[in-house]
């Protein structure tokens, strides 16, 4: 058991991103044993914010975004020597964003006592966050997305709501299942390993299942004509605007990558690439001729940066791109 005198110090780290796994998993199955214990948690958190300045060098941060991003467009442009220094200048500059995003952002909402306590887990666009929830089932949050979840442990069933994209690796328990509450359906699983793809500016609703076995249901807000019980390799989709179901085989991995910092692309067209592209690296992209979208685009992302994609597309496809401010401009490539 934690002690009072020593879990201050424990969330003070993990409010300042510097828990590992296992201290982690510690923190969750603390704040699980008592409402008093999420109460404790939620008064720290109140605490550490009003003295935190995050909030300013987070503004500084966003200026001097702004700022490289400028010079970037002039140095490219005029000297090739220039523009591999600032290169060098943006794996740095990169770099300390990730650090300071990865672990997600917990927010502990107010309640009373006969409410149950939520808590949300935020991976903001441009970071990959990891969590370990009191039942030590593993998650990745993609970017842009959030999920709300309960340490609730005597609840019958273990429940999380997603709006975004997440991998999750289930602890199994007998007779106590897990359920994704996505905004179309809903995800029952026991014990095992997929990817729900749910954001709410996409039109698809997408599940890939790697291991085990799980079952899409109704939810409240849209009736399935019956469940669609999944097998490894298999992938669900939902059209939001047909209500159509379609099931195939897939290669798992390819659509999972992305919790390892990859992005495998297969013939997919270049309007589902951008909306990728933003979330990734957290950067507006506008398309100026609408005539572009159409085109489709098979490649692998890993470690590069958002320029060094932005040259291999302009390569790959006939397109051309600008950097004003902090937006990239993409048309289609001029005729000389």
């Amino acid at each position: 058991m934690i002690a009072k005198k020593s879990i201050k110090s424990i969330i003070i780290a993990h409010l300042d991103g510097k828990l590992k796994d296992e201290e982690l998993k510690r923190l969750h199955q603390w704040l699980a044993r008592s409402n008093d214990n999420q109460r404790y948690y939620a008064r720290i958190k109140d605490i550490w914010e009003s003295s935190t300045t995050d909030v300013n060098r987070l503004a500084e941060t966003e200026k001097e975004w702004g700022r490289f991003l400028s010079r970037i467009t002039e140095n490219y442009q005029s000297n090739i020597f220039r523009f591999k220094t600032n290169i060098q200048i943006f794996y740095r500059f990169a770099a300390i964003l990730i650090i300071g995003m990865v672990i997600g952002a917990l927010v502990l909402r107010h309640i009373t006592p006969r409410e149950s306590l939520f808590v949300s887990a935020v991976a903001p666009k441009g970071s990959v966050s990891q969590m370990v929830l009191a039942d030590s089932t593993i998650v990745f949050l993609n970017a842009g997305s959030e999920i709300r979840y309960t340490h609730e442990t005597r609840a019958k069933e273990r429940e999380v709501f997603l709006e975004g994209e997440a991998w999750f690796d289930v602890t199994k328990k007998k007779n106590k299942s897990f359920i994704v509450h996505t905004s179309t359906y809903d995800v029952y699983v026991t014990g095992t390993k997929f990817n729900v793809k749910s954001y709410s500016e996409d039109n698809e609703v997408i599940t890939t299942l790697e291991e085990g076995k799980v079952m899409i249901t109704s939810s409240e807000k849209i009736r399935l004509s019956e469940p669609v019980i999944m097998k490894p390799g298999e992938q669900v989709t939902l059209d939001k605007h047909s209500k159509e179901i379609a099931v195939r085989k897939v290669n798992t991995s390819i659509y999972s990558s992305w919790k390892n910092n990859k992005l495998i692309f297969l013939n997919m067209d270049l309007a589902e690439l951008i909306v990728l592209l933003e979330r990734k690296y957290g950067v507006d992209i506008q398309v100026d001729d609408p005539g572009i979208l159409k085109y489709h685009y098979t490649g692998t992302i890993k470690n590069e940066t958002i320029l060094e994609i932005l040259e291999i597309i302009k390569y790959t496809l006939p397109i051309e791109y600008k950097i004003e401010g902090q937006t990239v401009h993409i048309n289609k490539e001029v005729d000389t």
